[in-house]
């Protein structure tokens, strides 16, 4: 099996994450985006606590894509620090992972 990586962001609105999603897998950096419904997050945010609504957004991609998407993601968030987290996946479906590699070339 071809390893994956699954890359995760949260942005305060659906539009956003529609667009990061769209961008991305128009770019043939991700070969899948899901947007996740709301999510109420707590945080700390310059010395208080926070919380806000905000929409997830998975990106699926292959290991030699990963910088590339991030440097995506960081120039078109809209938020001063983003959460941006990769998870490699090393085992899963096979022919998933053939297609997530296939679709994230040029």
């Amino acid at each position: 099996m071809d390893l994956i990586c699954v890359v995760t962001t949260v942005v305060d609105a659906r539009s956003v994450a529609d667009v990061l999603a769209a961008t991305a897998v128009a770019g043939r950096l991700a070969a899948c985006a899901q947007v996740g419904g709301q999510v109420d997050s707590t945080y700390w945010w310059q010395s208080g606590m926070e919380t806000s609504v905000e929409w997830s957004v998975q990106f699926k991609t292959a290991p030699d894509r990963v910088a590339a998407l991030v440097d995506q993601i960081r120039a078109s968030h809209p938020y001063e620090v983003p959460e941006i987290l990769v998870s490699r996946v090393e085992c899963g479906n096979p022919d998933y992972s053939s297609w997530v590699h296939e679709q994230t070339r040029p």
